[in-house]
């Protein structure tokens, strides 16, 4: 039941951006699961799954939203994001989206990272 009601505000939440966003990604990048979520806007019920979009990130127990525009850097972009988790938002940090050949890792100030995350066939 938590699942399906994260699930429906992650869909309100990119419904809701996708018009304030500008493409600077060039697709969708994540683990299997999140790719799968990314093409059929279902979530298969896994514990754990990573998408990043020009949205913002989605995980099976949050969505961070992006917003402003995003910077470009040598290795990648530095977006402004809001997380959400269970209705209790966080502040509002500039993530790194840093590109290599494995696709993109996603870095937060207070040292976690996700990723690499691949580009999404």
């Amino acid at each position: 039941m938590m699942k399906t009601i994260l699930i429906a505000a992650t869909m309100s939440a990119l419904l809701g951006s996708t018009a304030n966003s500008a493409t600077f990604l060039d697709g969708a990048y994540g683990e299997k699961e999140g790719c799968t979520y990314s093409k059929t806007g279902e979530s298969s019920g896994a514990d754990e799954f990573f998408l990043l979009n020009d949205e913002g990130i989605t995980t099976a127990t949050a969505f961070c939203a992006f917003s402003g525009k995003p910077t470009k850097t040598a290795t990648g972009f530095k977006i402004v994001t809001q997380c959400e988790s269970e209705g209790d938002k966080g502040q509002k940090e500039t993530v790194e989206l840093k590109k290599t050949a494995d696709g993109y890792t996603i870095n937060f100030k207070d040292g976690t990272s996700w990723g690499p995350l691949p580009k999404c066939q």
